[in-house]
């Protein structure tokens, strides 16, 4: 007995083919949106984290600020706390007991100058780089040497704001050498960040995320309590009041 095989008609291929064009289109923007979808998580994983090693890193230093007590000593120097305001990307110097030694056994104490500042992004002009200059000697030349690195890159504001302890009011500016604030502390420190971040809207743009936080300085004289402060859950000098925009 003969078998007849039948082969497909043109129109049988042609619709077979069809169908696995099809499949192959869904499969490929499937596959497209998953490697963009962990693109964008991986980079926005990368912003978290970098933003809040530098938010934890500025709290840790700021918190532990100092100034010189006897300044009028003989053979010593003589530290400053300077915040100045250049709107969204100001300056600070000081000196920190925060220093970490990067060799075991190393000949260097817990205290260091440090400096913060912005400076174009060499990667993208249009926005900023916080940039970290950390110095193990503390000498009268606090804005001078050291290690300069970057800590945030990306970076369209950083500002700061100092708790004035005496009357309770946020300024913009801090200086320990004015004659308002001599070789004094602010009480708290605000820090505002924001690092740029792609969209997941569109990828052709770009989205900030902001870090806030409000860090008390350790050295600083304690808040002036109002009299009518009674048991320190109001008045201008309460600790409740430390908050500020964001």
């Amino acid at each position: 007995m003969r078998t007849h095989r039948q082969a497909f008609t043109l129109i049988e291929t042609m619709v077979a083919l069809g169908i696995m064009v099809l499949i192959a289109s869904l499969a490929w923007s499937t596959m497209a949106g998953t490697a963009q979808m962990r693109e964008y998580l991986t980079t926005e994983d990368e912003i978290t984290r970098a933003g809040q090693t530098a938010i934890d890193r500025l709290s840790r230093e700021l918190s532990l600020a100092y100034l010189t007590e006897h300044t009028a000593a003989v053979n010593t120097y003589r530290t400053v706390f300077i915040g100045r305001d250049d709107g969204d990307a100001d300056t600070i110097w000081f000196a920190s007991r925060a220093h970490r030694r990067a060799y075991r056994g190393a000949r260097e104490s817990d205290a260091s100058e440090l400096t913060i500042f912005t400076e174009k992004d060499p990667e993208v002009p249009s926005l900023l780089a916080l940039l970290h200059r950390e110095s193990p000697r503390v000498d009268h030349e606090p804005a001078r040497s050291g290690a300069v690195l970057p800590l945030a890159t990306g970076v369209t504001r950083f500002d700061l704001r100092y708790l004035e302890g005496k009357s309770g009011d946020w300024l913009d500016e801090w200086d320990s050498t004015s004659v308002d604030h001599l070789n004094r502390l602010p009480r708290a420190i605000q820090i505002v960040l924001t690092l740029m971040g792609p969209d997941p809207d569109d990828e052709d743009d770009l989205v900030g995320h902001t870090w806030v936080r409000t860090v008390l300085v350790e050295s600083a004289e304690p808040l002036t309590r109002s009299l009518l402060a009674g048991d320190g859950s109001g008045g201008a000098g309460s600790l409740q009041n430390m908050g500020g925009r964001p």
